[in-house]
C-alpha cells in the first residue's frame, strides 16, 4: 500500500512539474478565491465585534433628542454630525446620579486638518478606561491639558499624520470636517501638551482640548439658556449658558441602564439615552447585512471560477497525456490508478492554492484593515481566529476533487491499443 501511494505521489509531482506554468496559474486563482472567502468572513466578524461588541469604555451616551445611532456614531466613533446640544445642567444632573459611575462631557464643533477637536475634562485621562484595566496613556513627557490654558492632547494617529509633538502650535478650524475649498481658522492658537500612546480605538483620531476652550473659541455662540450668548474674555461663563454635544457614561450595573433609559427615553423629552451602545451599532450592521451577503456571493463566484480553472487545466492536458496513460496501462497500471492520479493532482492543486490563500487573505485584510483604521480608528487583527480558516480550505479541497472527476474519467477511459497504434 505504501509503495502504491509513493508511485501515485511520484506521478503527480512529475505531472505538476511538466505543466508548471498552467499549474502555477491555477494555484494562484485557487489561492485568490480561498483568500477572498476567508477575508470576507473575517472582516465581517471583526467589524461586528469592534463596532457592536468591542471594548468602547462607555456603557451609554446621553445627548440631544433624536437618533441613538447618530449619537453613538458621533460621540463614540467620531463619525457623522452631532444631532444637537444639551444644557450643562443635564450633565450636572446625571453626574450626581448614584446610578452613574463616571460622566464625561463632550463638546464638538471644530477640526484641524480633518481631525476632530473635542472639548472635555481631564477625567478622560485620569478616570476613563477604554478597556478594563487600560487607561489612555501619555507618551514620554506628555500630560493632561490645563483646563485654564489653551492646551491640547493629541491622539496617536493625529500626531503621526500632522507630525506634531509636545510644544507644537496650531489653530483650529470651524466645523467637524475639513473644508478643502475654504477653511476658516479660529484666532485662538493651541499648544500641544501631550500625545497619547496608540490605543487602537477611535480615540487615536481625536484632538482633545478643555471644554472651556470650545466655549470661548471665536465665532462660537452658546445657547444653553435658550438665548444666544457670546463669552467675553476674562468673564466667567455662567453654567446656564453652557451646553454640550453629549455626555458619555459609565454605569453602576446593568440595571442602571434600564432605569435611565426609562427616565430619559420614555418619561422625558429633553434628551436621548443611547444604551447599550452595542445595540445601536448592531442595528446598523444588521441593516447593512445585504452588503456582506453580496461580498460573500462574489467570493463564492470567484471560488467557482477557480474550480473551473482546475477542471480546464487538467482536461486540456488529457490529449497530450494519452500516450503516457496508454504506456502506463501497458506496463500494468490499472484504470483506477490513472483515475486516482488525476484526482490526486486536482486535489494537490487545490491544497497548494489553499495554503497560498492564507497569504492572499493576510494581504487583503491588511489592506482592508488600513482603510477601516483610517476611517474609523478601529483596528482589524489578521490573527484573530475565524471558522472560515478551517472550512474554506477543506471545502476547496473537496471541490477540487469534484473538479478533477471529469478529467479523471477521461484518463480512466483511455484505450491502450487504439492510442498506441495511432501514435506509431
Amino acid at each position: 500500500m505504501i509503495a502504491y501511494l509513493r508511485s501515485l505521489g511520484m506521478l503527480v509531482r512529475r505531472s505538476l512539474r511538466t505543466h508548471a506554468l498552467s499549474t502555477s496559474v491555477t494555484v494562484f486563482s485557487t489561492a485568490l478565491a480561498t483568500g477572498l472567502v476567508m477575508a470576507v468572513f473575517a472582516v465581517s466578524q471583526q467589524s461586528r465585534s469592534a463596532f457592536a461588541g468591542g471594548p468602547l469604555g462607555f456603557d451609554a451616551v446621553l445627548g440631544a433628542r433624536g437618533s441613538q445611532l447618530q449619537l453613538v456614531l458621533n460621540t463614540v466613533f467620531h463619525l457623522e454630525t452631532s444631532p444637537g446640544n444639551v444644557p450643562w445642567s443635564l450633565y450636572e444632573e446625571v453626574r450626581e446620579d448614584p446610578r452613574v459611575a463616571l460622566a464625561i462631557p463632550y463638546a464638538l464643533g471644530d477640526n484641524y486638518q480633518g481631525h476632530r477637536i473635542v472639548g472635555t475634562t481631564s477625567e478622560l485621562f485620569t478616570d476613563f478606561e477604554y478597556e478594563k484595566g487600560k487607561k489612555l496613556a501619555f507618551q514620554p513627557g506628555g500630560r493632561p491639558f490645563d483646563p485654564a490654558r489653551r492646551e491640547a492632547v493629541l491622539g496617536a494617529r493625529v500626531a503621526r499624520e500632522t507630525g506634531f509633538g509636545i510644544g507644537s502650535h496650531f489653530q483650529p478650524a470651524h466645523g467637524v470636517e475639513r473644508n478643502l475649498v475654504e477653511e476658516h481658522h479660529h484666532e485662538e492658537e493651541y499648544v500641544v501638551c501631550g500625545v497619547l500612546e496608540n490605543s487602537n480605538t477611535p480615540n487615536d483620531r481625536v484632538i482633545w482640548i478643555p471644554v472651556e476652550g470650545v466655549y470661548r473659541m471665536s465665532g462660537h455662540e452658546l445657547r444653553g439658556s435658550g438665548e444666544s450668548y457670546v463669552p467675553e474674555d476674562g468673564v466667567p461663563i455662567e453654567e446656564h449658558h453652557k451646553e454640550l454635544s453629549a455626555v458619555l457614561l459609565d454605569l453602576e450595573g446593568r440595571g442602571s441602564g434600564f432605569q435611565l433609559a426609562d427616565r430619559y427615553n420614555r418619561q422625558g423629552k429633553e434628551a436621548t439615552f443611547a444604551w447599550p451602545i452595542g445595540a445601536s451599532m448592531a442595528e446598523l450592521l444588521d441593516k447593512l447585512g445585504w452588503v456582506n451577503r453580496i461580498l460573500e456571493l462574489v467570493a463564492y463566484l470567484v471560488m467557482v471560477v477557480a474550480l473551473g480553472s482546475i477542471l480546464a487545466s487538467l482536461y486540456n492536458t488529457m490529449n497530450e497525456r494519452r500516450r503516457e496513460f496508454a504506456i502506463l496501462r501497458s506496463l500494468g497500471a490499472r484504470r483506477r490508478t490513472l483515475f486516482a492520479v488525476i484526482l490526486l493532482e486536482a486535489q494537490t492543486i487545490a491544497l497548494l492554492g489553499s495554503l497560498v490563500g492564507f497569504g492572499v487573505f493576510a494581504l487583503v485584510l491588511l489592506g482592508a484593515g488600513r482603510v477601516v483604521r483610517e476611517e474609523t480608528g478601529v483596528v482589524l487583527d489578521p490573527w484573530v481566529w475565524n471558522d472560515a480558516f478551517l472550512w474554506t480550505p477543506v471545502a476547496m479541497l473537496l471541490a477540487g476533487g469534484v473538479a478533477g472527476i471529469l478529467p479523471a474519467l477521461k484518463a480512466y477511459s483511455t484505450d491502450v491499443a487504439q492510442t498506441l497504434s495511432r501514435d506509431r
